[in-house]
């Protein structure tokens, strides 16, 4: 085989004709300045959101294959709900200097915090998500679960003063709700009870009332599972069914005690 045939084998095999990878990277440069134009107080704001509209201008031609959907506009509405984005990250903020005794002031959290970075970046790709952006909603939180190992997706509805301690290995699913004053550590999932393509446009994870606490590795799963306020949810604990309001649910470890025999 000559090296032409090599490179002709090659392009009759590359059958995406919309994928091209320099979107990934576009969309991880747009989300580190959309980042430092909200939080970082020696980035000119006016100056950045000039940048930020070229590079989305970039994005749009990337990103946006039917040329129907008004992506144009796309922009001007985004730039409008920025203000309130970082209004709700900052109730965000002060719900982890609240929880967390470890926290030693509210900069620490915006700086070396996981959780608070992985739901920030949520917060500005759910917006996007709403207005139906294709794909670069999803390309910005998975940069965050890259750098995180929070994986957030960005149709999840998630209400006020969210905190997610630790951090790694936090999974929360496409249609999942989350409404105000929750706070969940490493390794929670709320998922799917099981997985099937004609679910898309179903409620397939679970909804998680306000108060809430879900202590680490605890699984909940299904679009019809409710976790009713106030409740404290276990480490370890499985849940596949609803929890009413108030409730204390945990895992009971089995405990067995070596013999003899069994040495």
């Amino acid at each position: 085989m000559n090296h032409q045939s090599i490179v002709d084998k090659i392009n009759i095999h590359k059958k995406q004709p919309n994928l091209r990878y320099r979107l990934k990277e576009e969309v991880e440069v747009f989300t580190n300045l959309l980042f430092y134009t909200l939080f970082d107080i020696e980035t000119p704001v006016q100056q950045n959101l000039e940048k930020l509209e070229e590079q989305f201008d970039s994005l749009v031609d990337l990103a946006c294959w039917q040329s129907e959907k008004p992506c144009k506009k796309v922009w001007t509405n985004y730039v409008q709900k920025l203000p309130t984005i970082l209004e709700n990250l900052n109730m965000d903020a002060e719900a982890t200097v609240n929880c967390d005794p470890a926290s030693l002031s509210i900069e620490e959290v915006y700086m070396a915090y996981p959780g608070f970075y992985a739901i920030a970046i949520y917060r500005l790709a759910h917006e996007l998500y709403k207005i139906g952006f294709p794909l670069v909603p999803r390309l910005m939180t998975e940069y965050a679960h890259r750098q995180t190992g929070v994986d957030i997706n960005p149709g999840a509805q998630i209400g006020n003063y969210f905190h997610i301690d630790h951090g790694t290995g936090v999974v929360i699913g496409e249609t999942a709700i989350i409404k105000n004053h929750v706070k969940i550590y490493q390794g929670v999932t709320l998922g799917g009870l099981y997985v099937a393509k004609h679910l898309q446009q179903t409620k397939r994870h679970p909804t998680i009332e306000d108060n809430v606490t879900i202590y680490a590795n605890a699984t909940i799963l299904g679009g019809k599972t409710v976790i009713g306020a106030n409740s404290i949810i276990g480490g370890n604990s499985w849940l596949t069914a609803s929890v009413p309001p108030n409730s204390t649910v945990y895992h009971s470890p089995e405990i067995k005690i070596k013999t003899q025999t069994d040495v």
